[in-house]
């Protein structure tokens, strides 16, 4: 590896307005050594332990991540000097788990922007300089091409942080890498509808958080830049310009009238900003609002997204997309065809979503079909997830649209094809259709043979769901919602299985199950009878 100059030049970033800090970050008992990640907290002691024996790896990267520093900076400077210290004495190069790519790559933008966004960016000690040098040598060297996706666009976006940061020949290599890098991610990454190609709400909102830091990073290049890399910068700041209101549109999409984002595919509440701080980051760096998803029906047909609202409180949400790129289809769920529900403003019909990322029972009812609002078939995974983060055969859709009468009556219709590779190659087919009155979703199986079909629909804790053994009614705070009811073949129950809207967090929830052992073709429905104010 390149040794680090014996004199280092370095500038703060030149931004259009201060970096954000994470909104989510806990500070508040940093400086006696705990720490608070994934709603777990531990007391790391005076020293800190880097890599806590009784964490997860999750966990002991969130610790390295140090997405608190800025905010530990603005309340307590002296403290955020001793924990950096403390880091590098600490965690020398190659030390696993502090040195890997991902968690270096996040770690020298929120270094580099604490720097850059207080009014200390050129009083830094020596000694953290010299580190944070060092750092950006190793992670050039181990860039994430194994796994590319959202780690390549991390260590893409670290270069080019590093790159406008400091001074002299390396610099001007990472800008240059780091540029070349997010101009191609940024083609493969973001698709023509505006959603990121792993399609997961929170990896969305994430990579959009990126691109926004990336806009106001680039406000003017240092100068003695050569002609192609202000080229770069300029071109990568007008791509960041254009698509920046498409992913603005896509999270407002994947956005409840709660403000927080849809659970699919590996998404949880508390970890990314949502809309409202995007929004406003946004505006302030672009100067322009996101735009929002109008009354009616708007589909995202490369993501495999597709919204129904009837109103600013009431939204349903279908994904019948891909799981993800075919090369990385690590944060998949098996929730093709599997929907959300609002209604005034309260999430009804909820997805399961994601605990943790370590390999559990909860881990795999999160990405497995019992975790979803979705048909299973003879008790198989619509796609075949396993480990982690791992997925073989996977479902893939054969159609999907939508349709509207005016506001009247919203539709979706469609099939995927993850049960094929069963005796009698079953397809399942779905159709939701919203009335002024009701909505029902229709499931139909073809294919040939005896199977058992289950379907199942989750509720949110929260609500009470009464069942008398034909109908289920849903209230919120003693106002009915819905009533629930099966027509079809098949025998409704209610049973519980688990709510997981944040990391480490985990709720109990009524789940009204359906299952049926038949000769296919299979048809039911779901009927969901609202009630109004």
């Amino acid at each position: 590896m390149t040794r680090v100059p014996m004199q280092l030049s370095w500038e703060p970033i030149l931004h259009a307005v201060p970096f954000p800090s994470n909104p989510y970050t806990v500070i508040a008992s940093i400086e006696e050594g705990r720490f608070t990640f994934l709603n777990e907290t531990k007391d790391l002691g005076e020293d800190i332990q880097w890599c806590p024996k009784n964490a997860g790896r999750l966990w002991i990267y969130n610790l390295h991540y140090f997405d608190y520093l800025q905010n530990l900076i603005e309340v307590n400077l002296e403290g955020a000097w001793q924990l950096l210290e403390r880091w590098i004495a600490h965690n020398p190069p190659g030390t696993s788990d502090a040195w890997d790519s991902y968690p270096l790559s996040l770690r020298i933008v929120n270094w580099i922007q604490a720097f850059s966004s207080s009014p200390i960016g050129l009083e830094v000690q020596p000694v953290v300089m010299r580190s944070l040098y060092q750092q950006c040598l190793w992670l050039e060297r181990w860039l994430e091409w194994h796994l590319l996706a959202n780690h390549l666009f991390k260590n893409a976006k670290a270069l080019v942080f590093a790159g406008l940061f400091f001074s002299g020949g390396d610099a001007h290599r990472w800008l240059k890498s780091g540029l070349k890098i997010l101009h191609e991610q940024l083609e493969e990454q973001v698709l023509s509808d505006g959603g990121h190609f792993e399609r997961s709400p929170m990896y969305h909102a994430m990579i959009l958080k990126d691109c926004l830091d990336l806009f106001n990073g680039l406000k003017r290049p240092r100068e003695g830049f050569d002609k192609e890399i202000l080229a770069s910068c300029i071109g990568l700041k007008e791509h960041l310009r254009r698509i920046v209101p498409e992913m603005g549109f896509f999270l407002a999409g994947m956005t409840h009238p709660d403000g927080k984002i849809a659970l699919f595919n590996d998404a949880a509440h508390g970890i990314e900003p949502d809309f409202e701080h995007l929004e406003a980051y946004s505006q302030r760096v672009t100067g322009n609002a996101l735009p929002k998803i109008p009354i009616g029906t708007t589909a995202f047909p490369d993501s495999g997204y597709f919204i129904m609202a009837k109103g600013s409180e009431d939204r349903l949400i279908v994904d019948a997309g891909p799981i993800g790129p075919d090369y990385q289809p690590g944060h998949s769920h098996c929730d093709t065809l599997s929907f959300e529900l609002s209604l005034r403003g309260i999430r009804v019909v909820v997805d399961s979503g994601c605990y943790e990322y370590e390999d559990t029972p909860i881990r795999q009812y999160n990405r497995g079909n019992p975790g979803h609002n979705t048909v299973t078939v003879d008790g198989e995974n619509q796609s075949e997830v396993w480990g982690s983060h791992r997925c073989a055969r996977r479902a893939k859709p054969i159609y999907a649209r939508m349709r509207s009468n005016g506001n009247k009556v919203l539709c979706f219709e469609g099939a995927h094809d993850g049960y094929r590779r069963l005796s009698g190659s079953p397809v399942h087919h779905r159709r939701v259709e919203w009335y002024p009155e009701r909505i029902q979703i229709e499931d139909r199986v073809e294919g040939s043979g005896y199977h058992g079909i289950e379907s199942r629909l989750h509720f949110n804790p929260s609500l009470d769901v009464d069942f008398d053994g034909k109908t289920a009614t849903v209230t919120a705070n003693g106002q009915r919602l819905l009533s629930v009811s099966w027509l079809g073949e098949g025998c409704m129950e209610k049973i519980y299985g688990w709510y997981c809207p944040e990391f480490g967090m985990k709720f109990k929830c009524v789940v009204l199950c359906v299952t049926h052992r038949c000769d296919l073709p299979f048809r039911g429905s779901w009927i969901l009878s609202l009630h109004s104010h």
